[in-house]
């Protein structure tokens, strides 16, 4: 995993525990190391990422490499939840990817527009499901260069420099 650490913490964000359970499931199947944290509406989301509540132990809710957000949740959806995470500097650089059975185009669209890294219309099967999980896995966990620390590190010294002449 070009260097990274061996095990990615993944957060799903998902109200239906079929879905989540099937993630897991599948995630295990694709071989992909792994940390599954399940939160079940988007107020949780927002403790867990915060360290509130239930989440106020770092051990209990380490910082995912990525989180897998479902739309349609209750107290809070993942449109809600998307929009405060894109807009937290502490929290925006991690990669939120929309995993959902909506098919609507404006979803598609409004979710790019409040910073969405990918959209993912759930699969129908499970053996479909697997091969997602796989691809995100080699995507996002072995292709691209994602920042190590993305506030108070080395990349948010250089971009506040001033440029030099």
């Amino acid at each position: 995993m070009k260097g990274r650490q061996t095990t990615v913490t993944i957060l799903m964000a998902d109200d239906d525990e079929d879905d989540y359970m099937l993630a897991r499931e599948a995630l295990m199947e694709s071989r992909l190391p792994n940390h599954l944290y399940i939160v079940k509406d988007g107020e949780e989301l927002m403790d867990y990422l915060h360290h509130r509540g239930d989440y106020t132990e770092s051990s209990s809710a380490p910082r995912p490499d990525l989180i897998l957000l479902d739309l349609n949740m209750p107290k809070k959806d993942g449109r809600e939840a998307l929009l405060e995470i894109k807009n937290d500097p502490k929290l925006r650089y991690i990669p939120v990817i929309i995993l959902t059975t909506s098919k609507a185009q404006e979803d598609v669209y409004h979710t790019y527009d409040l910073g969405a890294n990918s959209f993912i219309i759930k699969p129908v099967t499970f053996a479909a499901l697997v091969e997602v999980m796989k691809t995100i896995g080699k995507y996002w966990f072995e292709i691209v260069e994602l920042p190590l620390e993305p506030v108070g590190g080395k990349y948010e010294q250089q971009n506040n420099q001033s440029p030099s002449s």
